[in-house]
């Protein structure tokens, strides 16, 4: 299974993102990846080992204090960088794990409205979905939630942006997820060893819930 890790808080997110990752290795992968919002969404990604995302991180650093990291175990498309999460359009970036069953129908659709696509992955259809949802006007939440509605399938999703630079948004259904609250940050995660280097009072959500983090809470 692949691994989920957002942060938001004082801290650089970056160090954080990749410890909580590392700490997941056991789930295995080929491809790692973060974004972080600090003005825009900057994306570093790397396919392999996660010391390969380190050096991407020594060669391009990133700042910031919000920001979501993956590990992908392939699936739908090959374990290249493009397919590598997150997956980024425009001001959206995601990172997803599950399967999306009814994908290629909406990426069809998606691409018959102009939208591109840089990968094979299924999971990029929920970085257009929300995207979609902004530009018609709807913050992140709103796009978020008006996305899954057209998912047939499994998903822990969460979804960071550019223009809601201070929130982090997640839901799931048949995946897990997990939160984790300190003094003044917070986490999501897709199991709790990724957040006991920070703190160990956690929530596990259910089917269906979706949750707004945030520094305060």
């Amino acid at each position: 299974m692949c691994g989920i890790i957002g942060y938001v808080g004082p801290q650089q997110a970056a160090p954080i993102l990749v410890e909580g990752l590392r700490r997941l290795e056991y789930r295995g992968y080929d491809s790692a990846g973060l974004a972080i919002v600090e003005g825009d969404v900057h994306l570093r990604r790397a396919v392999g080992k996660l010391r390969n995302l380190d050096a991407v991180l020594v060669d391009k650093p990133v700042t910031g204090s919000l920001g979501i990291g993956h590990t992908r175990w392939a699936t739908h498309g090959r374990p290249t960088e493009n397919n590598a999460h997150p997956h980024v359009v425009g001001q959206v970036a995601v990172v997803h794990n599950g399967i999306i069953e009814n994908h290629l129908a909406l990426k069809a659709e998606l691409k018959a409205r102009g939208h591109v696509f840089s990968s094979e992955t299924d999971s990029e259809v929920f970085a257009h979905l929300i995207r979609e949802a902004q530009r018609a006007g709807l913050d992140l939440l709103a796009a978020v939630r008006a996305s899954v509605k057209q998912i047939k399938g499994t998903y822990a999703l969460v979804a960071i942006s550019e223009a809601d630079p201070e929130r982090i948004i997640c839901t799931r259904e048949a995946q897990p997820m997990v939160l984790g609250y300190a003094d003044g940050q917070n986490f999501v995660a897709s199991d709790v060893p990724a957040l006991l280097e920070h703190t160990r009072d956690v929530v596990f959500m259910e089917d269906g819930d979706v949750a707004v983090v945030t520094r305060a809470g």
